[in-house]
């Protein structure tokens, strides 16, 4: 065996697995059975991985380690696993839990793992909750899944876009971001890019008048915003301004990008609505163009 694989295996007997995780080592263990790996090396890192998973946030000796192994360093910056899976006739959840790794930063990254692990967590619980009631009342269908998606990785920025999809004769779906600073190891907030709070104004004004436009390009888009020639019906909050907590993402291509869910701004058919915000509209206000150019 590879003397760095034996030493993190016993490195691993060391370290408390806590209850959550549980789940995630008897699947692989078991998953791990069922299919035959033609390379030694194949199957060691297999373990390896593994192994990291488990010590994630526990061991930055085990990460450590691993990062000195061929192939691992080098891949590994977001893991996914099949947490919770249920199908059961009409009641399915499939929901998959976004795991960050190597970030020189292991508080942030605990505190990320550990939000993104108990959020999946009492999802299902609350799935299950809701399937009981409905067995109880009679039968209906549930469904629920999660997942992720890394919208950018660049030498600077990671930003990861994590959703829900729930659903209960139709779908919906609903998005949360976090935008990672790489370099500075820091995770990012919407205030933090900016001077002052003047940008909620500003970028306000710019959402409008991109409403504004496509709505007059394309009649089949709606948006809550009264026009001259679009009417909001008067039980409908109208979009007023965005917050210091709104949906946000930086792109790949170093924009600021303003995402709002469902029925947040348009009625349901409009799904998810994202704004790409130019540049030079808030370049006055910008700290800096360390992260939005």
């Amino acid at each position: 065996m590879d003397p760095k694989l034996q030493q993190l295996q016993e490195e691993y007997k060391e370290v408390p697995i806590p209850d959550e995780l549980d789940f995630i080592v008897k699947k692989a263990l078991n998953t791990r059975k069922k299919r035959r790996v033609g390379s030694k090396w194949l199957a060691g890192v297999s373990a390896a991985v593994l192994v990291f998973v488990i010590g994630i946030n526990v061991s930055t000796t085990v990460a450590n380690a691993l990062s000195t192994i061929p192939g691992v360093n080098g891949i590994i910056k977001v893991l996914t696993f099949t947490e919770y899976k249920l199908d059961d006739e009409t009641y399915n959840a499939d929901l998959k839990v976004p795991v960050i790794t190597n970030l020189g930063n292991q508080a942030l990254e605990h505190e990320l793992n550990e939000k993104y692990l108990n959020e999946n967590k009492k999802l299902y619980d609350e799935f299950q909750t809701d399937v009981a009631a409905l067995k109880e009342d009679g039968g209906g269908h549930l469904g629920i899944d999660t997942g992720y998606e890394v919208l950018t990785d660049n030498e600077q920025i990671l930003s990861i876009g994590r959703y829900v999809v729930n659903t209960v004769g139709s779908s919906s779906t609903t998005m949360q971001y976090d935008t990672i600073d790489k370099v500075n190891q820091i995770l990012l907030s919407l205030p933090m890019l900016f001077k002052d709070d003047q940008y909620i104004v500003v970028i306000s004004e710019n959402i409008k008048e991109q409403m504004k436009a496509q709505m007059k390009a394309d009649p089949d888009k709606i948006y809550w915003l009264a026009t001259e020639t679009n009417e909001v019906e008067s039980f409908v909050d109208q979009f007023q301004n965005i917050t210091k907590d709104t949906n946000f993402y930086i792109n790949n291509e170093g924009k600021l990008v303003i995402s709002f869910n469902k029925y947040d701004v348009a009625p349901g058919y409009m799904g998810i609505a994202e704004f790409i915000i130019p540049t030079d509209v808030i370049s006055d206000a910008l700290v800096s163009h360390t992260y939005v150019n």
